[in-house]
């Protein structure tokens, strides 16, 4: 009966969770619930699985608003209604084609309408919404004899007056107004929430027919879906026998160019790979990725495979990752095995300069219909709530600057402010707008409006109206693409080398880029201004502490650097270690075992895996789960609860004592929420290894790069000040000599127009082609003419 319920994700408009909400239907008995948010459907299957918790059939739809009207309601009689309404909403959203005001065009899809918008001819899919206040209109003639079309209409925002005092605050902030020049046309009422079934019934006993079309509609309607199958884009051939045989063909070649023709490890672990990959039907996803990157270098980018990924061998051979996984002893477990199920994930870099590039082939490769950014949830935030909540009340820029920068205990005690508080800290956690998941990239079978409606944010590429948890829910994996500004100093390096002195420097070459002496020494020393990762005053201090002279310990400095790690104490117990091997006692004999390499210390992702799995007994899945709650990839504080439970009692079984097992814990807390895996911290060892070898031997050049990227960690004149140091000769810019950008002559380097504040990029570069046009400025007057 109640078909029109709304969550928070009608954003500044609705009060209650997902949860919240189906737990109320569950106190008043409901067996039938629909979801309609406004404009969105992304409460949906987090919606479907809290029924079903709850013994509640769900059945899902979307209220339709434009320019805060109410247009109509629609709800899905099945899931492929859901694809219609989100095509019409991304034709809206995404292409400026209007929403219908009346009779869209739908074929599994109801639509009910309220009073003020019933078409002249209500086709057999549509029906009118007539609230309990309503019912005495029904006596007018025109509606009299539309009654075998109307519908019980009991909307759901709030659950209480707090809430409904809550509502007119969003509904402030989303219109940018005062509580108090609110008028009704811009909120709920405050009877929109729910009630008794018994209740409902009787407002509406005299009107028989209604109740009965309002259940006949709900017994129509059904939300079905499959959430173990997977959603990606199934095959990169025509077939999955394609694709398998493709990806054997790749990885073997792969294999001979990497190692030889007579490496058997390299050859059994390509095989063991294989074929965990087809058992989880993941070919596809490695082709895909295989296949970006042959655009990337047929483009003459560079890139850098990383995350989890470079654990694996064939992701080596298909030069998707550079990293050698037997090298560096990375297993492939920890990016796929048959006991996990979360997806797997490739992170792969590009320079700032190629990524919208990069976007750009994949949208058009695999087809706009079924790409999209992966969205996420901005949530109201401390400052921001206080700030916002404060302005809805009328509170002066003083005070809500007061509110929102100092600490709650210190805020006055006034009733108004005590009002901001007070709903306030109500709006904590709850969504505020929908942004851009920062590279999550989803590439679906089916056409992807199948599953939501699509936004067009400011950066012009649309996203899911849903985040990377829902995503990895509904089984559609994501590919991480991102961007960085230290492989745009890197390939801007070697342009200006070739450009000035004509020499090729092949970057790529592993004996640049992982074991070079004179960089060996720049490295131990930490003079590493400029170079990616490695530059901080943290991290040169630490690459001197541990005397890092070798490209496999700038791997665990890479790990080691991260904040809880240095929090714990255990980055200075590693450092003692190092430095003294023969002078400290293992903690266990498990982790002298598997923690040898590091000195008995969890440096790596993979080493709370093994620590969980040899020490506490847990299995690969249970390791696993234990790393991604820790790490806040796993929205489960109970699953995380439950692992933690286990791993005690299994230590216990184990004959572990209660202390023992309390400090391994907290070990694998201090190291599991922050620090990388190993192939991550390879992947960024080899791009910091390279920014210091071009820093080294080309050092004029790789600054000019390093200023014309906009630097990194620091102000641009400490990497002016660098290139000063490194034996330029630094000009300031000038309109007859100087550039946009930074340019190198000799060992002159003139700065670019883009370092001076205030000048447009515009006028910038005007002035440039201005003299490359007509000659040099020969006075003030001829540069102002």
């Amino acid at each position: 009966m109640f078909i029109n319920c709304h969550s928070y994700h009608s954003l500044r408009y609705g009060t209650l969770s997902i949860d919240d909400l189906v737990e109320q239907a569950a106190y008043f008995g409901l067996k039938e619930l629909v979801l309609t948010d406004i404009n969105t459907v992304t409460g949906i299957y987090d919606f479907k699985k809290k029924c079903e918790e709850n013994g509640i059939k769900p059945i899902v739809g979307v209220e339709i608003r434009k320019d805060n009207k109410l247009l109509y309601i629609c709800i899905a009689k099945e899931f492929s209604g859901i694809g219609e309404i989100n095509k019409m909403l991304t034709n809206y959203n995404c292409h400026d084609i209007d929403l219908p005001i009346q009779n869209p065009d739908f074929k599994q899809v109801f639509v009910v309408y309220p009073l003020e918008n019933i078409p002249e001819k209500l086709l057999e899919n549509e029906f009118i919404g007539i609230r309990e206040e309503e019912l005495n209109f029904l006596i007018r003639p025109e509606l009299k004899d539309l009654q075998h079309k109307m519908l019980v209409w009991q909307p759901v925002t709030v659950s209480s007056q707090k809430e409904f005092n809550l509502h007119k605050i969003l509904r402030a902030i989303e219109l940018n107004t005062l509580i108090a020049k609110l008028n009704d046309k811009d909120c709920c009422k405050a009877n929109e929430r729910f009630k008794a079934l018994s209740q409902l019934k009787d407002e509406f006993k005299f009107h028989p027919q209604l109740i009965e079309n309002t259940e006949n509609l709900v017994k129509q309607c059904s939300f079905e879906f499959d959430f173990e199958k997977v959603k990606n884009k199934s095959s990169y051939t025509k077939s999955k026998k394609e694709d398998v045989e493709l990806l054997k063909k790749l990885a073997y070649s792969g294999l001979e160019k990497r190692y030889g023709l007579n490496h058997e490890v390299a050859k059994k672990r390509v095989e063991k790979e294989l074929k965990v990959i087809d058992e989880l039907n993941f070919c596809a996803y490695f082709l895909i990725t295989w296949d970006i990157v042959q655009y990337s270098n047929k483009m003459g980018f560079m890139h850098v495979g990383r995350g989890s990924g470079a654990n694996s061998i064939v992701s080596y051979c298909l030069g998707i990752t550079d990293i050698c996984p037997l090298e560096l002893d990375l297993y492939f477990e920890r990016f796929l095995n048959l006991n996990r199920k979360s997806p797997p994930d490739f992170d792969i870099d590009w320079s700032w300069q190629d990524r919208d590039t990069i976007l750009e082939y994949i949208f058009n490769r695999y087809g706009r219909d079924h790409v999209a950014f992966c969205g996420t949830n901005v949530e109201f935030k401390y400052r921001s709530i206080f700030r916002e909540v404060g302005k809805a009340f009328g509170l002066p820029k003083e005070e809500l600057d007061a509110l929102a920068k100092n600490p709650m205990a210190t805020h006055d005690k006034n009733d108004v402010v005590k009002m901001v508080h007070k709903y306030g800290l109500l709006l904590e956690k709850f969504p505020n707008q929908r942004s851009m998941h920062a590279c999550g990239i989803l590439i679906s079978e089916e056409p992807i409006t199948n599953f939501t409606a699509l936004e067009m944010p400011p950066k012009g590429f649309p996203i899911v109206q849903f985040d990377m948890n829902v995503a990895e829910d509904i089984k559609l994996e994501k590919l991480d693409i991102l961007s960085q500004r230290g492989l745009g100093t890197i390939n801007d390096t070697v342009k200006l080398i070739k450009e000035i002195r004509g020499i090729d420097v092949d970057i790529r070459d592993t004996s640049l880029s992982k074991d070079e002496a004179k960089t060996n020494e720049y490295l131990q020393i930490g003079k590493t201004i400029g170079c990616f990762y490695i530059e901080s005053p943290a991290m040169r201090g630490l690459l001197r502490r541990l005397k890092c002279n070798n490209y496999k310990v700038l791997v665990a400095a890479s790990s080691i650097i991260r904040p809880g790690v240095a929090q714990s104490g255990m980055m200075r117990e590693y450092i003692f270690r190092h430095n003294n091997p023969d002078k400290f006692e293992f903690f266990h004999p498990e982790f002298e075992k598997h923690l040898k390499e590091t000195y008995g210390i969890m440096v790596y992702q993979e080493d709370v895996i093994k620590i969980a799995q040899y020490f506490g007994g847990l299995t690969l899945a249970d390791g696993d789960i234990l790393r991604r709650a820790m790490s806040g990839k796993s929205r489960s504080i109970q699953k995380l609860q439950e692992v933690k439970n286990n791993f005690f009692k299994s230590c216990k079984e184990k004959g572990h004592s209660e202390k023992l097992t309390a400090e391994a814990y907290r070990q694998i807390e201090s190291f599991a929420g922050y620090s990388f895996c190993k192939a991550h911290s390879a992947s960024y060892a080899v791009e910091s290894y390279q920014s210091l070898y071009l820093k080294v031997y080309y050092p004029l050049e790789f600054m000019v790069s390093v200023i014309n990227n906009q630097g990194g960690f620091y102000r641009t004149e400490v990497y002016v000040h660098e290139a000063k140091m490194s034996g330029g000769i630094i000009r300031n810019p000038c309109v007859n000599t100087s550039c946009f950008q930074t340019v190198l002559k000799g060992k002159e380097i003139y700065l670019g127009f883009m370092l001076l504040d205030g000048l447009e990029s515009k006028i910038a570069h005007g002035i440039a082609e201005e003299r490359n046009k007509n000659g040099d400025f020969k006075s003030l007057h001829d540069f102002i003419r």
